[in-house]
């Protein structure tokens, strides 16, 4: 049979190369990161395709096929080895990346092994990023919510990559059906290929092997039976702890997402020093009449520059050779930068748990689970959110056109809520705003063309990325639903505005 194969394929022949070549310095511990990174991999994607089977990506039915999931001890079960593993591969990413600067083993040939293993890192941080709000519960909506908001601050194609990731305006269905796709389609193709390509450029150039002088000096062994001992060995210890953490701590289901909440979010791990930084700088400073946004240096220039120093580090590094002592320099910095991202991460812990405490406490699992929970009506599902059910009074209802209301319900209600009460810090209040209830055509402006960067509402400060709606709703749904919000929410009582102001309305 083997011989059969082998006149047919040449896998037999292959795999015994493989096996049999010579590894510089011998077999080593060292040497398991990148192994143990595909098992990982391959533990999500299997995990994750029969996941699939039992999750529906819509507003209306995410959480509920979730919720079903937890019920059942044994795709619960799936469910918490997946979540585990991609913290496992994650972190097994970064400790592959930080063992190869270690050694040096970016440099010339392999530069590009070295860019394809960085574009794997953040392939794999997308993955955990898309895969976050798909329980569409209220840590992944406002935490997925956060994330969508820094990616509104780039600056020129900013808003309208927030907007396409969103699908709109604001969350819901379409958005989750993007976050799925990504994650289930798009980035795991791109990861799968990345990986070929990067094992491919690793079979052609070779393991760098250990930092030594001259190399001339260096013991080989065989990959088999040794090394391959040690790669299998250390992934089935990863996978002995990814079943741990699974049965021992499995992720909470909170409650089903609903904007019209005040929810402090807790974003995974692997972003916390980003939230960390968030949390250290003001919004902005004001020199004179210049402007500076701090939250675009923190959340967009600081990590693209330290991106394309990452990507660029086979050519930035000048030194000769892979030796400690020709990059001590760099290898000090590399030690600072890894320091500050973990005191970053404790500090975004920190403050993220400070702020969680102060914030209204997420319900025990079993009572989320319950199957009164299971009848709540879905966040950002279609007309789910109405004047009888979205908290509007009688009275606001009937002070204004049902069309108002309708409008409100469907495009503005997810972000500044049901009430118009807002968000803290992302999305301003718009019951008692001085603005709304001032001047008609500064509102229908706001509406009309969007509004970006951080804004002052009654000596709060706001950051949250407002769509353009010209060209999605009509001049009477504009019109109608301006007059809704300047009449009915909170204590407005401003006049009406008119189909005809919006159709005339001149920047």
């Amino acid at each position: 049979m083997l011989n059969w194969i082998e006149k047919r394929t040449g896998f037999v022949s292959m795999a015994k190369d493989f096996l049999t070549e010579d590894v510089p310095g011998g077999a080593s511990y060292w040497y398991v990161f990148g192994s143990a990174t595909l098992f990982a991999m391959i533990v999500q994607i299997v995990t994750g395709i029969f996941l699939t089977f039992f999750y529906a990506p819509s507003a209306a039915t995410a959480w509920e096929s979730t919720r079903a999931i937890y019920l059942n001890p044994y795709t619960h079960f799936l469910l918490a080895v997946h979540y585990w593993g991609a913290s496992a591969m994650i972190a097994l990413v970064f400790l592959h990346l930080l063992q190869v600067l270690i050694f040096g083993a970016y440099k010339s040939p392999r530069e590009l092994q070295w860019v394809v293993g960085v574009l794997l890192l953040l392939v794999t941080l997308v993955l955990g990023l898309t895969g976050y709000l798909l329980p569409w519960d209220m840590d992944a909506y406002f935490a997925s919510q956060v994330s969508l908001n820094i990616t509104g601050l780039a600056p020129v194609l900013g808003p309208m990559l927030q907007h396409i990731a969103q699908g709109g305006g604001s969350m819901g269905t379409a958005t989750i059906n993007r976050f799925f796709g990504l994650h289930v389609w798009l980035m795991p193709a791109v990861l799968v290929l990345l990986v070929g390509a990067h094992l491919a450029i690793f079979r052609h150039n070779g393991a760098a092997g250990p930092v030594v002088e001259d190399r001339r000096t260096l013991r080989t062994g065989p990959f088999w039976p040794d090394q391959l001992f040690m790669d299998g060995a250390f992934s089935f210890i990863v996978f002995v702890i990814i079943c741990f953490l699974a049965f021992a701590f499995p992720p909470y289901l909170d409650a089903k997402a609903d904007p019209t909440k005040f929810f402090v979010p807790y974003p995974a791990w692997y972003f916390l020093s980003l939230f960390g930084l968030l949390a250290l700088v003001p919004p902005e400073i004001h020199l004179g009449p210049l402007t500076i946004s701090l939250e675009l240096i923190a959340t967009i220039i600081v990590p693209t520059i330290f991106l394309l120093i990452v990507l660029l580090l086979p050519w930035l590094d000048r030194s000769r050779t892979r030796s400690f002592a020709a990059r001590a320099r760099l290898l000090w910095a590399a030690t600072i930068v890894v320091v500050v991202i973990i005191g970053l991460t404790i500090y975004g812990q920190a403050t993220t748990m400070i702020k969680q405490a102060a914030a209204p406490s997420s319900p025990p699992e079993s009572v989320v689970l319950s199957a009164e929970a299971a009848t709540m009506p879905a966040a950002g599902s279609p007309g789910t959110v109405t004047a009888a059910n979205s908290g509007m009074t009688s009275t606001q209802a009937s002070a204004t056109n049902g069309n108002g209301v309708k409008v409100f319900a469907s495009n503005c209600s997810s972000c500044h809520g049901a009430q118009g009460q807002g968000l803290p810090g992302t999305f301003p209040p718009l019951a008692n705003n001085p603005v709304v209830t001032g001047d008609p055509n500064k509102v229908i402006g706001i509406v009309v063309s969007g509004l970006h960067g951080s804004i002052s509402v009654n000596g709060q400060t706001y950051n949250g990325q407002m769509p353009a709606w010209k060209g999605t709703l009509s001049n009477k749904d504009i019109s109608d639903v301006i007059t809704y919000i300047r009449g009915s929410l909170g204590n407005n009582h401003a006049s009406a505005v008119t189909e005809a102001q919006v159709a005339g309305y001149k920047p």
